[in-house]
């Protein structure tokens, strides 16, 4: 019998575990495959196949039964978003019940349960941290100093750049580094003249075309991967069939399947990860089928958290042993806390009455961007850290008349006549990370998988509040100058995690005393143990967050595998 059970467990035994398959994950899995691990892939949701999967994807718009809108009965699926739920996309999002909280303080979590994850669900920015990021905690005595810069993750951010296919231009921003770009999305009549208003007006402030990932123009790592190139269709939310866009599902995971060395569990729900005190490391994962209810273990040398960050949190803190009884390497107590996200509850519109001999030309995927502009070389304000803003001012609202029945009607609906610009913009302010912050296991209630349900605690600060009015007050004044009429700037007042990007709760740092990881993404306490999904992060930035957690992943597993081969884990 001891024999069978010894079979039985190197059956479930791989190199390498990886908890979680969206962009951080599928990343994971990509590098340790290519490098010759047997890896299994975790995944709590279904399977997501790519093309075959998008249902919404090639459907026209009278293809949806009631303009697209969910019926009552789906609406209540997804809770209070199902009125927003379009039917191209809605199965991308977790239903009402797969994952019980408690909102301590309210909070706005967006989960996408899937192979894929939120891959699926992203929009695509991705911008490069400089040094005025890592080194800013240090700098502005907030939060801990980050055990990298920007010279350790420079070439790994080329590495994700080229074999992703990032858009964009080569700006020279000092806090907005230059990337391995492929050609960019043009702009604008109208974003042009407000990147010239902002040029003749402040020497502090630069809209550039916003660097996304989309495949502008073929490379032959793109045909290797049998992608092809975006074709500004804008349907990005239904899941793309041409693979225009990256995602754990068009690029890194048939990546990582074509080595034959990659086994994919979807319907794995992780309950926990597994230590061996007499070993003093992490053997293994113990997963519940999400279909069955059947309890599984696997086990492997070295384990990649990418659960997305809530959940990597979750699932490290209900990890408990007699070595770790408030959760794998939580010694210093720090684990959960810390908790941030970005500020996106500034937001302004107006239009432009310039260009009415102008229209636009196809669909733009993307936007444009303005970098961060306050506190970067010296702390100017009233607030700590800074903003990036978001531009759009690339479509004229058609104006025509519904009136009539029949024929007339139809030749209503087709005398449209072209309004003016509309433009707006949004913000993206970095949250200063605060203990407070936090969130913890239940000690009574569970979810329906018998895991304690994840309570939230997490609320803005005056911090917060100063750089809304700031942004509020500078963008409106920009506008201003660039004779943009019907201006509306307001605060959203939009709960925490409204940005769908929380970070934090694990985070990096040179210190065990005041951090959970090392600078290669190590549980200093557990060091087979990774943790390279947004939960890592220091400090939050204003980048958009995706880029940097594929370039560090990309970084641990590369640092992981050659631990591996000189004998210092597993």
């Amino acid at each position: 019998m001891a024999n069978l059970n010894i079979d039985a467990q190197k059956s479930l035994t791989y190199d390498a575990i990886v908890i979680g398959s969206g962009i951080s994950g599928g990343w994971a899995a990509k590098e340790l495959c290519e490098k010759g691990l047997k890896t299994l892939v975790l995944e709590r949701g279904r399977d997501v196949k790519h093309i075959e999967d998008y249902p919404g994807a090639n459907k026209h718009p009278w293809e949806f039964k009631f303009g697209g809108r969910l019926p009552l009965e789906e609406q209540r699926k997804y809770g209070a978003r199902g009125p927003r739920m379009h039917e191209s996309s809605a199965h991308f999002f977790m239903e009402e019940g797969e994952q019980e909280t408690v909102e301590e303080k309210p909070f706005r979590w967006t989960r996408g349960y899937q192979v894929g994850g939120k891959s699926l669900l992203w929009a695509r920015q991705t911008q490069r941290w400089s040094d005025f990021d890592f080194e800013g905690p240090a700098r502005d005595g907030f939060a801990v100093d980050w055990p990298i810069r920007y010279k350790d993750i420079a070439p790994w951010y080329s590495h994700v750049e080229r074999f992703a296919g990032i858009s964009g231009n080569r700006d020279g921003i000092p806090q907005l580094p230059d990337g391995e770009f492929l050609k960019p999305i043009a702009l604008s009549c109208v974003e042009k003249h407000f990147q010239k208003t902002l040029a003749e007006n402040y020497n502090d402030r630069q809209l550039i075309q916003g660097r996304c990932a989309h495949i502008t123009e073929m490379q032959e790592i793109h045909r290797q991967q049998s992608r092809n190139q975006c074709m500004h269709r804008s349907l990005c939310s239904r899941g793309c069939p041409l693979g225009g866009y990256f995602s754990s599902n068009a690029a890194t995971l048939p990546w990582a399947a074509q080595t034959g060395n990659m086994t994919l569990r979807p319907h794995a729900v992780v309950h926990s990860i597994i230590y061996d005190e007499s070993k003093s490391k992490a053997t293994g994962v113990r997963v519940i089928d999400s279909e069955t209810r059947e309890v599984h273990e696997y086990f492997a040398k070295i384990i990649f958290v990418n659960a997305s960050a809530l959940n990597s949190n979750l699932i490290l803190l209900n990890s408990t042993s007699s070595r770790f009884p408030n959760g794998l390497g939580n010694d210093n107590g720090l684990l959960g806390k810390y908790i941030t996200w970005h500020n996106y509850r500034g937001r302004i519109s107006g239009r432009c009455e310039e260009f009415t001999d102008m229209m636009s030309k196809g669909k733009n995927p993307s936007h444009s961007y303005i970098p961060r502009f306050r506190n970067v070389h010296r702390q100017e304000t009233g607030f700590l850290r800074g903003y990036a803003v978001g531009f759009g001012g690339s479509g004229r609202a058609a104006r025509y008349s519904r009136e009539g029945i029949g024929a007339t009607l139809k030749a209503n609906l087709l005398d449209r006549q072209l309004g003016p610009w509309g433009v707006s913009a949004w913000m993206m302010g970095e949250v200063v990370p605060i203990e407070s912050n936090h969130v913890r296991l239940h000690p009574e209630l569970k979810d329906k998988y018998g895991i304690p349900q994840l309570v939230l605690s997490c609320e803005w600060t005056e911090n917060d509040d100063k750089m809304v009015e700031d942004y509020i007050v500078q963008l409106s004044e920009m506008f201003d100058k660039a004779g943009f009429k019907n201006i509306s700037a307001s605060d959203s007042h939009a709960p925490p995690g409204s940005d769908i990007h929380e970070m934090g709760g694990v985070r990096m740092g040179n210190d065990p005393k005041t951090s959970l990881l090392n600078k290669w993404n190590q549980l200093h306490a557990c060091d087979n143990v990774f943790v390279t999904d947004g939960a890592f992060m220091t400090s939050s930035g204003t980048q958009n967050p995706s880029l940097t957690y594929m370039a560090v992943t990309a970084r641990a597993a590369d640092h992981a595998v050659e631990e591996l081969k000189k004998g210092n884990l597993g």
